[in-house]
């Protein structure tokens, strides 16, 4: 992918639209006598071991607070990176996580039991389960060619990860912070759509895209958040987050470039993969033909009545063997 143009969109009060943003103030991270207190910024509690264990050397800016997570820009040796702190249970704000951690695998049988019970140590494994998540579907993602931020482990509860930076080395802006011409719009929704084909090739649906959980370089698009990603196989919402997710995506695109509004890149991919017919190198069109073919009631009916008829012979024929049985002595 060639170098990508993209214009700022600084949010200033009394914008109203697209065109009203002013663009000539690049994103910039905050200046040192911003972060600094007395000349050395605190170490947040959650950041003191890493710090102690000599994984992070400095800690810079915070850089964001969501509703699950704390991001930090850090110093690793040489190298910037940022350390993504995950808030507690109690102090999470993510609305319906249980519909998210549907279908969750837990492969220790008795850290499921105590999870079920809800247990101290059940609660305790629950928590390190929700903050791996994240890493585990970046490693996922990122083995089927999704641009994501590169990992370098989950250590009590915080991520440490790659910093996406633009090409003179700021912090990179979401793709909501930016504008686009009508062809780098279409360029980058067909990125996109291939992406999240991708992720879905390996299982995995983000659960909560939007232009707030994309990041845009020179290279285009790069996808972070996944703490919530769902199960596509095991989840019962996995369809309905999927086509929310590609919606999403195509409407801001759709801002730029208006005739990516009547793309149907969801139920498409969403069909292909049903059909077990998904791969990362599926070819994707955005166009798709609602089957309008009713079904035959009828001929349901009797299936369902031929299954069942099948059942009692099998049950009444099961009878007659214990029927026939010797009494014991």
């Amino acid at each position: 992918m060639g170098s990508c143009e993209y214009r700022l969109l600084s949010l200033f009060p009394g914008t109203t639209s697209h065109q009203d943003y002013p663009t000539d103030r690049p994103l910039r991270i905050p200046s040192t006598d911003q972060v600094l207190y007395n000349g050395v910024m605190k170490i947040p509690k959650r950041l003191k071991p890493l710090v102690e264990d000599g994984l992070i050397d400095e800690v810079i800016t915070q850089l964001m607070s969501g509703k699950e997570a704390s991001v930090f820009m850090v110093r690793c040796g040489a190298k910037t990176r940022c350390a993504k702190v995950y808030k507690e249970a109690t102090n999470r704000s993510f609305k319906k996580a249980a519909t998210y951690q549907e279908g969750r695998k837990v492969r220790n049988s008795r850290r499921a039991r105590a999870m079920e019970k809800g247990s101290r140590y059940g609660r305790r494994q629950q928590e390190e389960t929700w903050q791996n998540a994240e890493l585990d579907a970046l490693y996922k993602v990122s083995a089927v060619g999704v641009r994501v931020p590169e990992t370098y482990g989950c250590v009590n509860g915080v991520l440490l990860m790659e910093l996406i930076t633009d090409e003179e080395g700021y912090v990179a802006p979401r793709l909501g912070d930016v504008s686009m011409t009508p062809e780098q719009a279409i360029e980058d929704h067909g990125v996109m759509m291939q992406y999240i084909a991708r992720m879905l090739c390996a299982g995995i649906v983000h659960g909560d895209l939007s232009e707030f959980n994309v990041l845009v370089d020179q290279y285009g698009p790069v996808i972070i958040d996944l703490p919530q990603a769902v199960d596509a196989s095991s989840n019962n919402n996995a369809e309905e987050m999927f086509h929310r997710d590609v919606n999403k995506i195509r409407d801001y695109y759709g801002l730029f470039a208006p005739e990516l509004l009547s793309t149907r890149y969801a139920s498409e991919i969403w069909s292909v993969y049903s059909e077990g017919g998904l791969s990362p190198e599926t070819i994707l069109t955005g166009r798709f033909q609602d089957d309008t073919e009713e079904a035959d009631v009828d001929a349901v009916m009797e299936e369902i009545k031929a299954v069942y008829a099948e059942e009692q012979e099998r049950q009444a024929y099961l009878r007659s063997l214990e029927e026939d049985q010797p009494e014991p002595y």
